[in-house]
């Protein structure tokens, strides 16, 4: 697996998207996917994982109703690789492109990015507003109520589970895991 570096991959990302959430969107999906190459056996990679885990909404915030269909184009002209491109683009799977995660990877990705969402929010509306403390039957909490974080798609979350092959909760458990060991502290 051949990667970018990631400064080129941020000079990319920051080209598209200003917005301060979804930066640190991009880079908290970048540290978690980092974190999953680490447990999940596969360090040697960790760059690679998090280069794609960097750049996976990199046509959202000026693409919105391109999302997934843009990046190819933005990442090429960034000459970014054909295989990062086709793992950033299969988290849009089943939503607005027929690219389906094969790889280890790109399964993980496709099921984090939207619990990152619903584990922030989750964590936010603790007193200590921080991912050390949440548990998971409290995402779980969360995860039934479908008007709270309502962005966040219960639907892919559950499909990544599958694809991964682990409970919704041990998906929950390692992403809260993979979360507090980027959250930025203070």
């Amino acid at each position: 697996m051949e990667t970018i570096s990631r400064e080129s991959a941020w000079e990319i990302l920051t080209k598209y998207n200003k917005e301060p959430f979804h930066l640190q969107h991009a880079e908290t999906v970048e540290g978690v996917m980092k974190w999953f190459a680490d447990d999940l056996g596969f360090s040697a990679d960790r760059d690679y994982w998090g280069v794609v885990g960097l750049l996976h909404d990199v046509d959202f915030e000026m693409y919105p109703d391109r999302h997934c269909l843009k990046a190819p184009e933005l990442l090429r002209e960034g000459g970014v690789g054909e295989d990062v491109i086709r793992s950033v683009v299969s988290h849009g799977w089943q939503l607005t492109v027929d690219v389906k995660p094969e790889h280890v990877m790109e399964k993980v990705l496709y099921a984090v990015d939207e619990l990152t969402g619903l584990v922030w929010a989750t964590a936010l509306m603790r007193p200590s507003k921080s991912v050390q403390d949440l548990e998971v039957k409290s995402v779980r909490k969360k995860f039934k109520t479908l008007n709270f974080a309502a962005g966040c798609s219960r639907e892919v979350i559950s499909r990544g589970a599958e694809l991964l092959g682990w409970t919704l909760d041990d998906l929950i458990a390692k992403t809260i895991e993979a979360m507090r060991s980027v959250e930025k502290k203070g």
